[in-house]
């Protein structure tokens, strides 16, 4: 189980070997550096909180948090999370090479915020009529039931705001790894604006985390 931490570059095309051209997500994959290692007698599981952009200020980070980076010596990090996975120690550098061309991964990242909207690009809903009159093109139409229960059910599909969630893709496959740039090039989208932070894990990992 191994996994890294990183940033959305943003998308570009590329050549196969066989001369297919490919749609790839760069992923500015690490360096990180284990900031904490949890231990299950002490912390009731066994996991490493690892840390990624070192262009926090330490003026903008509360005392507890600052004490925490320097009990390793290290600098203020933009980005924290846990992963659950070892062969490492606190103070330790990861690099993006623990991840191999062919790999398949998971990716998580928060995916882009598009605001309050309606329930045709929320919930795809076919709305009404578009001409005639009809006066019910794009509503989301009744939403109650009369005599019972006399109430909107739960979860019932409503306008509201849309994006802005963690979202997890699965089985991405890794189409190259270039440890000298530390960039992560992998097939198809990943959840998220450019620049955005993402949380790459392989298979094993999440399916460990799962079972």
């Amino acid at each position: 189980m191994k996994g890294i931490l990183g940033k959305k570059v943003g998308m570009t095309q590329v050549f196969t070997e066989d001369g297919r051209l490919m749609p790839v997500t760069i992923i500015e994959a690490g360096p990180v550096k284990v900031v904490q290692k949890k231990e299950k007698d002490k912390d009731g599981y066994e996991a490493l909180q690892l840390g990624y952009d070192e262009t926090r200020k330490e003026k903008n980070i509360t005392k507890p948090m600052l004490g925490h980076f320097k009990k390793i010596s290290s600098p203020a990090f933009r980005f924290l999370s846990e992963i659950k996975m070892d062969g490492f120690n606190s103070g330790d550098n990861i690099t993006v090479d623990i991840f191999t061309k062919g790999e398949k991964v998971s990716i998580t990242g928060i995916s882009k915020g598009k605001g309050f909207q309606g329930v045709m690009k929320r919930h795809n809903y076919k709305g009404g009529p578009g001409s005639h009159g009809s006066m019910f093109n794009r509503a989301p139409g009744s939403i109650g039931s009369s005599a019972y229960p006399s109430r909107v059910w739960k979860n019932k599909g409503m306008p509201g705001h849309m994006g802005d969630e963690r979202v997890t893709v699965k089985n991405i496959e890794i189409f190259d790894i270039r440890k000298d740039q530390n960039l992560m090039l992998v097939i198809g989208a990943v959840p998220g604006s450019n620049g955005g932070y993402v949380i790459v894990k392989s298979e094993a990992a999440l399916a460990g985390k799962e079972s």
